[in-house]
């Protein structure tokens, strides 16, 4: 089997998030973005050792699993929802099965409390990064979301199911009124252009509304025509805040060399289980609001008891997690390494009245070095990557009894989960919960207890 050759076949196994394995005679096949039991046509495109990967040319015939009325209109060129075809129901199977594989190939015994779904399998996302770009090399400006499997090319993304209607009001005006003034977007190759993204956030309990757009330095047209149009739009939700970001980095990630505000403020409400959240821009907030209080309630059932203890909530993003465990812990110390975040958690705290929360901004790795209590439990919820192996480690030297993790990304968890196991912890409770309906992604959240502390 050589690089560039094309096989036909049925999508055998299939593991998180997407990864499919197409068996033939000659040997496998691991390809990206299919669903099982699809039969299709693939191209290799790596070959390294005994090991093939491939892409889909196209899809001879749908899987059986795919029965779902009225799929999004860009599944299949969008590179965002690999499972709108698929019923929810049997969605929340497939990931089930994939969570408990995975957890399986490290853990001896545990109890799997299976898998929470999302209260909304529709509309549930609360931010979504736009991208300019064109849909093909040299094509009308397009905005939305990349082209599955695509660096470059991009949809637009018009009637994407996965967000609120007025996300797509906004997209379509935005893409409208740029078109008009004839602003190109930023080319990733040449380094030239100025549009880059449109970030849209939209709270799901309040209704507010923040949008900021992301460009290069590379022109400076006046945009309060621009700020004027998206406050006439007819939305549902209301605008707060409507922003301008300067990004020149040479990467496709959103940054923020310098934000100004174009009209309003630089910050939304959310509210989640009866606290109120200061939102900014850039800061970490659970995607899917709604969710999230299905997952927050969750990991406070693993967090149990924490009258007279010290808690630290790692990674702690706007502070969500520590704010719902304050009540009832003697104090929560969060650390997130984005200062935007920290100083959003703090006014949150005050804001809902809790005054035994401390929010530290720097990176876990180095801060908890620094920190003068000694926690009594330890609540964790990483970014997609994991733990660093050093901050791994000095989190374990704790030796605290136990220990909640909350991952977003299960392949990570359980790399994690190996060092936690050897070093002495076991996994006692494991939930997931589907914060991303129509995505191959979900999340899990774990309580690990110390070995020999079990009545201590």
């Amino acid at each position: 089997m050589k690089k560039g050759e094309i096989y036909e076949g049925t999508i055998e196994k299939f593991d998180f998030p997407d990864k499919g394995t197409l068996v033939t005679e000659s040997g496998k096949i691991t390809v990206k973005h299919a669903l099982p039991g699809q039969k299709v046509s693939v191209m290799i495109t790596k070959k390294r050792g005994g090991r093939l990967e491939g892409k889909i040319v196209e899809v001879v015939e749908k899987s059986p699993l795919e029965t779902a009325e009225k799929p999004c209109v860009h599944f299949g060129a969008c590179g965002g929802c690999i499972y709108q075809t698929i019923p929810y129901e049997k969605q929340l199977e497939i990931k089930e099965k994939q969570v408990k594989s995975l957890l399986d190939s490290v853990c001896d015994s545990y109890e799997f409390e299976g898998i929470l779904g999302s209260p909304q399998s529709g509309g549930y996302r609360n931010k979504m990064e736009f991208s300019f770009g064109d849909e093909f090399k040299d094509g009308p400006m397009a905005l939305g979301m990349h082209r599955r499997g695509s660096f470059y090319d991009v949809v637009t993304t018009t009637e994407c199911q996965i967000v609120n209607p007025d996300f797509c009001e906004i997209l379509k005006a935005s893409k409208a009124y740029f078109e008009k003034l004839g602003l190109g977007f930023y080319k990733k190759m040449q380094h030239t252009g100025y549009l880059r993204h449109l970030l849209v956030r939209r709270a799901v309990k309040t209704g507010e509304i923040l949008v900021d757009l992301v460009t290069t330095s590379q022109e400076d047209p006046d945009l309060k025509p621009f700020a004027e149009l998206l406050l006439s739009l007819p939305l549902s939700g209301r605008i707060v805040g409507i922003l301008h970001t300067w990004n020149d980095s040479l990467s496709d990630a959103v940054k923020n060399d310098r934000t100004d505000i174009l009209y309003g403020q630089d910050y939304f409400y959310e509210e989640l289980l009866g606290l109120k959240f200061k939102i900014s821009p850039f800061s970490f907030f659970q995607t899917n609001s709604l969710g999230a209080e299905v997952l927050y309630d969750k990991a406070r059932s693993y967090v149990g008891d924490t009258k007279d203890m010290v808690v630290f909530d790692l990674y702690s993003g706007t502070g969500t997690i520590a704010q719902m465990i304050a009540p009832i812990a003697k104090k929560v110390v969060g650390v997130e390494i984005v200062e935007e975040a920290v100083e959003a958690a703090k006014e949150n705290a005050r804001m809902n009245g809790l005054d035994n929360c401390e929010f530290i901004a720097g990176d876990v790795l180095k801060v908890i070095d620094d920190i003068g209590e000694k926690p009594d439990l330890i609540i964790l919820d990483p970014p997609r990557d994991g733990i660093h192996p050093k901050a791994l480690g000095k989190i374990i030297d704790y030796g605290v009894k136990r220990i909640v993790y909350i991952s977003c990304k299960p392949t990570s968890l359980v790399r994690d989960l190996a060092v936690f196991q050897e070093r002495g912890y076991q996994v006692e409770k494991v939930c997931a919960v589907d914060m991303f309906p129509g995505t191959g992604n979900v999340e899990v959240v774990i309580m690990m207890r110390k070995c020999g502390l079990e009545g201590k």
